[in-house]
């Protein structure tokens, strides 16, 4: 009897790391984040380094208009689309699409927001070079 007492903690110990390991999270936008630089610098230039950002994190970003960018993450079997906004005081970054995410219109895979607080700290430290 103890036995099968062990297997059902192994089994039941197993299902909740598993389980863990699919959890889904709120999903992260960043709002109005402040393009924080001295100096002469334009739209044009805050544009730049959100591409160049994305670009070197496996991003593929779009310049559609001016003042918006799309960038679309694969990642193996996963596909993630985002709007970034710009102006030449700020941007934010919002979810557009995904696939294999989880999505369900409020929470996400937990790696989403890994990869936009990625994509966030990128952009800052392209902006800083400028």
């Amino acid at each position: 009897m103890k036995i099968k007492q062990n297997y059902i903690v192994i089994i039941a110990t197993a299902l909740m790391l598993i389980l863990a390991g699919c959890r889904a999270n709120p999903i992260l936008n960043i709002e109005d984040a402040p393009v924080n630089i001295s100096g002469k610098y334009s739209s044009n230039d805050v544009k730049k380094a959100i591409i160049r950002a994305g670009a070197g994190l496996g991003w593929n970003m779009k310049a559609k208009t001016t003042g918006l960018i799309v960038g679309t993450l694969f990642l193996r079997k996963h596909v993630a689309i985002i709007n970034i906004n710009y102006t030449k005081n700020g941007y934010s970054i919002t979810y557009k699409d995904s696939q294999n995410l989880n999505y369900d219109g409020t929470n996400i895979h937990k790696n989403y927001n890994s990869w936009i607080q990625n994509l966030n700290r990128q952009i800052q430290a392209q902006l800083s070079a400028i």
